[in-house]
């Protein structure tokens, strides 16, 4: 029999109440970045044959350029989006921005299901691509600051990193999902019924997300510590802009967080989602076994993010951001050596896990962390700002880069430079974090 004096070891209704509304909040943060990664990975995977129906070319290589080139294309977008997006939700709510950010992110999904080949309306149809790829890009700019400020403020204050990291986490499930889709498509269709319809399959599958995650977004309450920092804004009449809020006021936080951000997304597009193209296209594996591959690299990411996000909540991220952008600048270049030498599925199995679980250590906090760098009233556009103006420079075009790079030099080691260049910035970006804003999240230090 419980006494009240003493405690219940049951929780309350009020407590039961809130854990129940927590978990709806994660929810409704992690399910816009589940479809947006899980599209993203499709056209990653799909990037050889997208490049056929919808960009044909002359030379296999510039029709290759031409596709991974309007993936990069939707970047470009994203700090407008970052910017509206992201002022939307620090002045009107993370609730109303989340919800823009889906709607908009089916939108671009929905064209690229259904949008015709070249050989049916000709030039058109890469026009249609590249509008869904710049409407996915505009969406993309505000869910990712957002949902992580709304995750961090949503946490336990002794696990603000690894809620966090749960952005992380579902996009890493997403690409995941979209591996194992990808491997089963081509393992099942011929090559004739893949190329005639069966690629819009996965992408049709992408599109029941985003009803189901709008819905649970629209019905989500916003976090405490945000209305009560709205509040204080509009009683201390601070009206200035967020984004020049943000640069001007908080200026090392924006470098450090920028600079935190590259490595984070040349290391994500690089080693799990464009390493399914390398391996087909340099290492000559067949596709259904180089996205098993993938799948297995990508559920070593899923396992090691949240335990080392665990770890920085109780230790502080700093140092671990550190080791982890310094191990991957010198293991790098060894492990794909190997791999380039001896071109099996299972070398390449045991280099992406590898460099798969030293980049979780460095992803994982790194989340929490850029969030955790600005105040509630500027968070959402202060995360925006460094992430997507890192992505835009250099993730979104690593696989443009990369297969540039190795067609320029003739080696298939080039593009490990592009990814040593991005854990020296990493180095430097942790290196001059400063302390964490809010004093019961663990120390930076």
């Amino acid at each position: 029999m419980n006494d009240t004096r003493f405690g219940s070891d049951r929780p309350g209704p009020d407590q039961t109440k809130k854990e129940k509304a927590d978990k709806k909040a994660v929810l409704a943060a992690t399910v816009g970045c589940m479809l947006e990664w899980y599209d993203f990975a499709l056209y990653g995977y799909f990037s050889v044959l997208i490049s056929r129906l919808f960009f044909p070319a002359d030379s296999a290589y510039v029709s290759l350029l031409l596709t991974v080139g309007t993936f990069g294309v939707g970047f470009a977008m994203r700090p407008v989006g970052a910017i509206v997006l992201g002022a939307i939700a620090d002045q009107k709510g993370r609730r109303i921005a989340l919800s823009w950010t889906i709607s908009t992110m089916v939108i671009g999904t929905c064209i690229i299901t259904f949008c015709p080949t070249y050989a049916s309306i000709g030039i058109a149809a890469p026009l249609l691509i590249v509008v869904a790829r710049l409407i996915q890009g505009f969406s993309s700019g505000g869910e990712m600051g957002t949902a992580v400020a709304f995750l961090l403020e949503k946490a336990p204050r002794k696990h603000r990193i690894l809620f966090a990291s749960f952005q992380q986490l579902m996009q890493v499930s997403a690409l995941l999902i979209g591996s194992l889709v990808g491997a089963a498509i081509n393992a099942w269709m011929s090559p004739e019924t893949l190329e005639s319809w069966g690629w819009r399959v996965p992408f049709g599958i992408g599109l029941l997300i985003g009803p189901v995650g709008w819905y649970i977004r629209r019905h989500t309450a916003e976090s405490e510590e945000f209305e009560q920092a709205l509040v204080k804004r509009r009683l201390e009449g601070r009206h200035r802009p967020t984004f020049i809020r943000t640069i001007s006021e908080y200026p090392r936080e924006t470098i450090s967080g920028f600079c935190i951000t590259v490595l984070w997304t040349v290391g994500t597009y690089f080693f799990l989602v464009y390493m399914p193209t390398y391996a087909m296209r340099e290492l000559h594996l067949p596709a259904s076994t180089s996205l098993l591959s993938n799948s297995a690299a990508l559920a070593a990411a899923m396992i090691c993010g949240p335990l080392f996000s665990a770890l920085a909540d109780k230790h502080g991220p700093k140092l671990l951001l550190q080791l982890a952008s310094i191990s991957l600048l010198v293991s790098c270049y060894p492990l794909m050596l190997w791999l380039t030498q001896v071109p099996t599925i299972s070398t390449l199995v045991i280099v992406q896990c590898i460099l798969s679980v030293t980049l979780s250590a460095f992803t994982g906090p790194a989340g929490g962390t850029l969030a955790s760098l600005f105040p509630a009233d500027v968070r959402s556009t202060g995360v925006s700002i460094a992430y997507n103006l890192a992505v835009t420079l250099f993730g979104g075009f690593s696989s443009l880069i990369a297969t540039w790079l190795i067609n320029f030099t003739g080696s298939p080691l080039a593009p490990v430079w592009y990814v040593a260049f991005a854990a020296c910035l990493a180095v430097a970006g942790s290196f001059m974090l400063p302390a964490l804003r809010d004093k019961e999240i663990s120390p930076i230090n």
